[in-house]
């Protein structure tokens, strides 16, 4: 069985079950359905990849609202380049950052835009297997034509990055109001300490995001706007460079792990 294969029966066995502890665990919540799934599948995969031990816990999926379309900003003309459209390479955007004892970590997107045609597609598909940021559920570039993706890449001290999540989606679908998708992992990459690192994404008009963690408090993620710095072990909503979601991230406290996050405003 390929890494995917085993991916797809991990996140078809944890659909709608919580499973122990887990040392890596997808939390997703009020989605789109379809959207979700890709999430589950990518998590999975990742742990599958990466070899960490333990178990996979996948929260329920709840189905959201329909598919919105993304209105066209009048007086901003299109990107018509594969270039300008960032299609053969991404456009990054640093997240977080923080210390967990001596090493620094950074948590970034890199978002790839849509390919037009087949042809378009065949050379992003060639251009990710380069980085090493290949869709998990894409087995040919006809897959990506009209279908933008996103790769979330944890680095934690020397080594080299690594990606937590990914998904490959139609860039008219946006989400809308508590919509949110997220996943919960350790500050530890080798996963022996508790989950206190969320990372998600939720609609552009959210304002807060509410992580509550096993102690009993909460740690609050305010939207901040394009370009804010990205401080040590802050938690803060943000726009990421070629996503139609804006994305958050929260950071727990020393001692606690994971239990509850939602759209709070």
């Amino acid at each position: 069985m390929t890494d995917t294969d085993i991916a797809l029966l991990l996140a078809d066995a944890a659909d709608g079950v919580e499973i122990g502890i887990a040392p890596y665990q997808a939390v997703i919540r009020g989605g789109r359905r379809r959207r979700a799934r890709r999430w589950a599948l990518a998590t999975a995969a990742a742990l599958v990849v990466t070899g960490a031990s333990g178990t996979l816990a996948l929260a329920s999926l709840r189905d959201g609202g329909g598919v919105e379309v993304t209105p066209a900003v009048s007086g901003q003309p299109t990107p018509s380049s594969p270039q300008e459209r960032h299609v053969y390479g991404p456009q990054q955007t640093v997240i977080a950052a923080g210390t967990l004892g001596t090493e620094t970590w950074t948590v970034a997107v890199d978002e790839w835009g849509a390919p037009r045609d087949e042809l378009e597609a065949q050379t992003q598909f060639q251009a990710m297997r380069t980085s090493g940021e290949v869709p998990v559920d894409v087995t040919k570039a006809s897959q990506l034509v009209g279908k933008s993706s996103f790769f979330v890449r944890r680095t934690f001290g020397d080594a080299s990055p690594r990606v937590i999540t990914q998904n490959t989606v139609d860039p008219k679908e946006k989400m809308t109001g508590t919509d949110l998708e997220s996943v919960a992992l350790s500050l530890d990459p080798q996963h022996t300490m508790p989950q206190r690192l969320v990372i998600g994404q939720v609609a552009t008009t959210a304002q807060e995001v509410t992580c509550t963690w096993k102690d009993g408090t909460s740690t609050l993620a305010h939207r901040l706007p394009s370009g804010a710095d990205v401080n040590s072990d802050d938690s803060g909503i943000r726009p990421v460079a070629g996503s139609v979601d804006n994305w958050f991230v929260c950071v727990g406290p020393e001692g606690t792990t994971f239990d509850s996050v939602k759209v709070t405003g």
